[in-house]
């Protein structure tokens, strides 16, 4: 996934800019007004340099970023276990050995210096979620 993001962010993540990464997480159930009303939501104002999901949920988050001109970055479900985050969910950390997995998304693409600014929202269906983190994408 670093090659992917590395691309996907070309000279930005490069120049060591920081970059703002979507993590997000969805049950299958999720649908794209429901995901681009939480991004919506949750930037603020504020335009990511990518989008992070979980590869199981690509197919889902895919056109949303599409939608948006952004990279989507997808995490392994192994990547994801044991990555620390604010957010805490038990059936989540027994599921993906993480507290939330928006966060953990966002944190593992934000790369180096990693730090949620924006803690998980869940979507108004209750089928989404979404954090932001800021980083030096490497």
């Amino acid at each position: 996934w670093q090659a992917r993001l590395a691309r996907g962010l070309s000279g930005r993540a490069m120049a060591g800019v920081a970059v703002i990464v979507a993590g997000m997480g969805c049950s299958t159930r999720a649908r794209l007004p429901e995901l681009r009303a939480l991004l919506a939501h949750v930037t603020a104002g504020r335009r990511p340099d990518a989008i992070a999901c979980p590869e199981a949920r690509a197919a889902q988050i895919r056109p949303l970023a599409d939608s948006l001109n952004l990279p989507l970055v997808t995490v392994s479900r192994a990547a994801l276990r044991g990555v620390q985050t604010p957010g805490h969910s038990a059936r989540i950390k027994a599921t993906f050995g993480t507290g939330c997995v928006a966060e953990a998304c966002a944190l593992l693409v934000a790369g180096r210096g990693a730090r949620i600014i924006a803690a998980r929202q869940i979507s108004e269906v209750r089928q989404a979620t979404c954090a932001l983190a800021q980083g030096e994408g490497q």
